[in-house]
C-alpha cells in the first residue's frame, strides 16, 4: 500500500494531467482566446495554476513572508497570472508549470514532516489567526488545480468541442 506522500503526489498528478490535457495541440493564438464571457483563456488559466502552486509551495518553506502584502500592485500581479502576454508561449507556460509541479513533488517527498505550519497572513479571505500545515497546503494546491482543470475543459470544450473526459 502506498504511503500518504506517494498518494499526495500521485493524485497531484492525475488532475495535473487533465489540466494539462486541455492545452493538449492547441496554438499560441487558441491559448489566449476567451472563448466564453468570461475573461479566462486556457494559456493564462494553466500560467494561474502554476503562479499559484509555487507561491503555495514557498509559503511552506518560507511562512506568511511568500506571500505580499495585498496592496493594489498585488491585486494587478495576481490578475496578471490569468493572462497571457505578448511574449508569453504556450509550450513556455507548459515548461515552466512542469518545472513547478517536479518542484512541488521532491518537496511532497522530502519535506521532513507533513505537520510543519505557519500563520496565514492577514487578508479578507483568511480566518484570523489560522495557521496551515504543509499536509493542508499540498491539499489545498491539489483543489485549486482540480478546480481550475474543470474551468480549462469548459474553455476548450467551447474553444473546439474537446473535452477532457465524457
Amino acid at each position: 500500500m502506498a504511503n500518504e506522500r506517494d498518494e499526495l503526489v500521485a493524485t497531484l498528478g492525475k488532475h495535473r494531467n487533465f489540466l494539462r490535457y486541455t492545452v493538449r495541440g492547441i496554438t499560441d493564438e487558441q491559448a489566449a482566446q476567451r472563448p466564453t464571457v468570461s475573461e479566462l483563456c486556457l494559456g493564462g488559466l494553466l500560467k494561474h495554476v502554476a503562479a499559484v502552486e509555487e507561491q503555495w509551495v514557498s509559503f511552506i518553506s518560507e511562512g506568511p513572508g511568500a506571500f505580499a502584502p495585498m496592496d493594489a500592485g498585488a491585486y494587478e500581479a495576481h490578475a496578471a497570472t490569468f493572462r497571457m502576454q505578448s511574449e508569453d508561449t504556450l509550450a513556455s507556460i507548459v515548461e515552466h508549470y512542469d518545472e513547478v509541479a517536479a518542484h512541488t513533488d521532491e518537496l511532497v517527498r522530502t519535506l521532513p514532516s507533513l505537520e510543519v505550519d505557519h500563520p496565514l497572513p492577514e487578508a479578507p479571505w483568511f480566518e484570523p489567526g489560522a495557521r496551515w500545515s504543509a499536509r493542508r497546503v499540498f491539499m489545498h494546491i491539489l483543489a485549486e488545480t482540480s478546480q481550475h482543470a474543470g474551468h480549462a475543459d469548459i474553455l476548450r470544450e467551447a474553444l473546439d468541442g474537446q473535452k477532457t473526459m465524457g
